[in-house]
């Protein structure tokens, strides 16, 4: 059973951090809290509730659309593999979502231009498929 009472109290104290502190930008993975979530969204971990994310879409210094990632390996296509300080990781392009750049807790890489551009597409092409194949 999850306890989203103490997810309540992060939410009040992530809300009490100041947005201009820091910069961000698209291509760049971050620590973020995203928080206990609900069903098969996918759920930060330890204290805070963290959980690497890569910033897909940048609108302005406080919002910013995110694809959480992942240390498991999926090979499908709602998974982008990536490679990094010899680890492979999987960005979820099915679990795009918009968040506060409140959430954002620390810089980790920015990866390759052509990395992100075949995120994009594929994420593109996810929104315009009618139904996934399996």
């Amino acid at each position: 059973m999850k306890n989203f009472d103490v997810c309540n109290q992060e939410k009040k104290e992530i809300e009490q951090v100041s947005p201009f502190e820091f910069e961000f930008n698209e291509r760049e993975i971050w620590w973020c809290s995203i928080g206990l979530n609900i069903g098969n969204e996918e759920d930060g971990k330890n204290t805070f509730h963290e959980r690497p994310v890569l910033i897909l879409k940048k609108f302005n210094k406080h919002m910013t659309w995110i694809l959480p990632t992942t240390s498991n390996e999926k090979q499908n296509i709602f998974y982008h593999q990536l490679f990094y300080m010899h680890q492979r990781f999987s960005v979820i392009l099915s679990q795009l979502r918009l968040i506060s750049s409140k959430r954002l807790r620390r810089r980790m890489v920015k990866i390759t231009e052509r990395d992100f551009i075949s995120i994009q597409n594929k994420v593109i092409l996810l929104i315009k498929k009618a139904e996934p194949s399996m």
